[in-house]
């Protein structure tokens, strides 16, 4: 059973239950116990007592924004393709929150990306994504998410046609094709020149 105590102007809870002694202060004795309440119930169900429980206020944009936050304090700042893509999936998926984060739910952002062009490899990338900050929420900050919500989509977008490897390029350029580019680039940074080689 978990007891509490008071210290100055917070209640400090402590659970011991199976091997198990957490503690934690809250400002109300409430708080407190509604803590040591679900820790003593996860501990019986053989989860790890220590994993964060999603709040209301917790949108996979909360997720996005701290994986970004923790890789610039280990000096690993994001390329320019990585933030892109996290930029794109924060204005679409960003005010989602974590509870809806499900299968059912990332299929069918897998099906209006595709539906408005998205090709199998980009959208392969932006699950795979997804897969990357909700993993890091729970490895790194033990956030309770459903990382196989995120297998699950990518297996049932892969048999839907709409993930999948990026396609091989199977033509070149038709001389119109190669005429407007170098129309185009003539006017952007002058005539070109066409070196001969002797082969």
């Amino acid at each position: 059973m978990a007891t509490y105590a008071k210290r100055g102007e917070r209640w400090r809870a402590q659970v011991r239950r199976n091997g198990h002694t957490l503690s934690k202060s809250f400002r109300l004795k409430t708080d407190a116990e509604i803590w040591a309440r679900d820790t003593e119930r996860a501990i019986d169900r053989d989860l790890d007592p220590t994993l964060r429980r999603m709040g209301r206020t917790d949108t996979f944009g909360s997720l996005i924004d701290l994986h970004i936050a923790d890789l610039a304090a280990v000096s690993k700042p994001l390329r320019r393709s990585k933030r892109a893509v996290l930029e794109r999936l924060d204005a679409e998926l960003g005010s989602t929150p974590l509870g809806q984060m499900t299968r059912q739910k990332l299929i069918s952002f897998g099906r209006d990306r595709a539906k408005d062009g998205a090709g199998p490899a980009t959208l392969a990338i932006d699950i795979s994504f997804i897969g990357t900050v909700l993993t890091h929420a729970a490895a790194v900050h033990g956030y309770r998410v459903d990382t196989e919500a995120v297998r699950l989509a990518r297996i049932g977008l892969r048999r839907l046609g709409l993930v999948g490897a990026s396609r091989e390029r199977d033509r070149r350029p038709t001389d119109d094709e190669l005429s407007r580019l170098f129309a185009y680039f003539d006017a952007m940074i002058g005539p070109h020149r066409v070196v001969q080689v002797d082969c």
